[in-house]
């Protein structure tokens, strides 16, 4: 799949655009069928009933782009097998999100599916040999490769907590996504990477602080998939191995945190980590006298950080990428240690 450089700001334009326009429809379409989110549990953070349904304008958004530029540039049965073998599983995931909106599904059976979408998608990467990073291992590169699209799913569908805040964090990271995969010509992820960007961008002028539409299930589970599998497609190209797995983690360092913090603390409190909390890195900030929309923006800053040294990475900018490396994790774990010792709810 070749696409001419200038091409690309087109992509993100059309996609910013559309979902731009989607998503008051499907927030009208919310309103009407009364499908909202109520503030009627303990871990809801929002007072006033808002529409779900944004995830399915963001989905919508990316596949009418994808393919629609597949067909009037570059269609084959190669470059068709290869975009729905990245969109696929990230549609059903997102269809299997929205049943949840509707319906609240227990989270055995939600666990259950994104272990069989993380097969899914290990199997398609490896036969296919599109494995961004394989460790020479098949059976080391499954394990890694399913626990990845499986942790990074549950970890964008835990951060989707704060108005703006898992949209903001995604566009960041599709963005950096986008660079390193230009700089390494890997044309495909490039392309849905630009994609996602206007996606989730179009989606925010909606979600942001205060939120007039919420993504729900429906968008954080196809997100999460969605950049779980490009993130693993990625071949960075660095001069080692440590180095150049360290890059996916590094493109979605915040949404792991937050996960982390939500697990750590609730083990340590014998609480179950499929129950829903005020105990996520927003909540926290909040907590610490922060308005939403400012625990929004040093969401997204952080998110920024992490994913400009997995760029600096990836290009060799400094010619001390093991360094930045051990850098970030420190700076990684300070952050760990300096949210768990705020209070838990």
């Amino acid at each position: 799949m070749i696409i001419a450089q200038l091409h690309y700001l087109l992509l993100f334009v059309t996609s910013y655009a559309l979902v731009g326009v989607l998503t008051p429809i499907m927030r009208k379409i919310a309103l009407s069928k009364q499908f909202l989110d109520h503030p009627n549990s303990a871990h809801k953070s929002h007072s006033q009933p808002t529409p779900y349904l944004g995830g399915a304008a963001i989905i919508l958004g990316v596949v009418v782009i994808t393919y629609g530029t597949l067909f009037i540039s570059d269609l084959s049965f190669k470059n068709f097998w290869l975009a729905t073998s990245i969109l696929g599983p990230a549609v059903a995931m997102g269809l299997i999100g929205l049943w949840d909106d509707f319906k609240q599904l227990l989270p055995l059976p939600r666990f259950v599916s994104q272990t069989i979408a993380g097969v899914a998608v290990t199997m398609v990467m490896i036969l296919s040999n599109n494995l961004g990073n394989p460790t020479g291992s098949a059976l080391l590169d499954v394990f890694i490769s399913i626990v990845w699209v499986v942790g990074i799913c549950n970890s964008i569908n835990f951060f989707d907590n704060l108005d703006g805040g898992a949209a903001g964090s995604s566009a960041i990271t599709a963005i950096a996504l986008t660079l390193i995969s230009l700089n390494n010509g890997q044309a495909l992820i490039a392309a849905l990477s630009i994609v996602l960007t206007g996606a989730t961008l179009g989606f925010l002028i909606w979600n942001k602080s205060p939120a007039r539409i919420y993504m729900g299930d429906t968008g954080a589970l196809f997100l999460g998939i969605l950049l779980a599998t490009l993130t693993i497609r990625l071949n960075p190209e660095t001069e080692s191995i440590i180095t150049s797995l360290s890059i996916p983690v590094l493109l979605l360092a915040i949404p792991i945190l937050d996960t982390s913090v939500a697990i750590i603390s609730r083990f340590r409190r014998n609480i179950s980590i499929f129950r829903g909390g005020k105990d996520h890195l927003s909540h926290r900030l909040i907590r610490a006298g922060l308005s939403r929309k400012v625990a929004a923006i040093i969401l997204w800053l952080l998110s920024g950080f992490f994913a400009l040294l997995a760029v600096t990475i990836s290009i060799n900018l400094l010619n001390q990428d093991l360094i930045l490396v051990i850098g970030a994790t420190i700076i990684w774990l300070v952050l760990l240690v300096a949210f768990l010792k705020t209070k838990d709810s």
